[in-house]
């Protein structure tokens, strides 16, 4: 059975971040049988501060590091806090050696008071990841307070369906769905001899 790590940066209880990432932890196991193990990252606070100044990581922190790059897969959710990743969740991946992520398929989420702070997924998560050499699943997650209050949240929904279709097609080998065909595309020169054309015959 596959396994998916799933790291969630959130400081509160309950969590909105976490509530994302276990939403598309359960959208992934609804496409391909896992099993989920989850790093939560409030908990690991002191130990990572620990980490960060001496270089050597406690037990319980080495144990989640390595449910991180042993998995198959992972999920990376963090609030957004000034508009990037909060301190807790880059310090998380500070500690975590610089190849122990490489080709490992990833999907970014984030949560926010307000969509303005959804370009953090791509200015911030994104290269961090890609900077690891992880592979980073094209659709990013990103949840506003209005998204929760929303009925139905279908649009979250969507988004969440969709990232985690491209986290199972990495995660196992599949191949990926067959992209729309592409729009014939006239030069726009022949666009606007189309539109001469009537005018001459007249």
């Amino acid at each position: 059975m596959r396994t998916l790590a799933v790291v969630s940066a959130g400081v509160t209880v309950p969590s909105s971040t976490r509530l994302l990432a276990d939403r598309l932890a359960a959208a992934v196991g609804g496409q391909t049988e896992v099993s989920v193990e989850v790093v939560e990252l409030r908990e690991l606070a002191t130990d990572i501060a620990q980490n960060m100044v001496t270089g050597f990581p406690s037990p319980r922190l080495a144990a989640a590091i390595e449910q991180v790059t042993g998995a198959d897969g992972v999920i990376a959710a963090t609030p957004i806090f000034t508009a990037s990743y909060s301190g807790l969740f880059k310090s998380f991946f500070d500690v975590v050696e610089h190849d122990a992520l490489v080709g490992k398929p990833v999907l970014i989420a984030a949560t926010g008071g307000t969509a303005r702070h959804s370009l953090a997924l791509e200015h911030a998560l994104r290269p961090m990841f890609t900077y690891l050499r992880a592979v980073v699943v094209p659709t990013a997650v990103y949840a506003a307070s209005e998204d929760w209050a929303s009925a139905g949240g279908d649009d979250l929904a969507h988004r969440i369906a969709r990232a985690a279709g491209e986290l199972v097609e990495l995660m196992t080998g599949r191949p990926p769905s067959a992209a729309p065909p592409e729009e014939q595309v006239i030069p726009f020169e022949q666009q606007l001899a189309a539109l001469r054309l009537p005018r001459e015959r007249e």
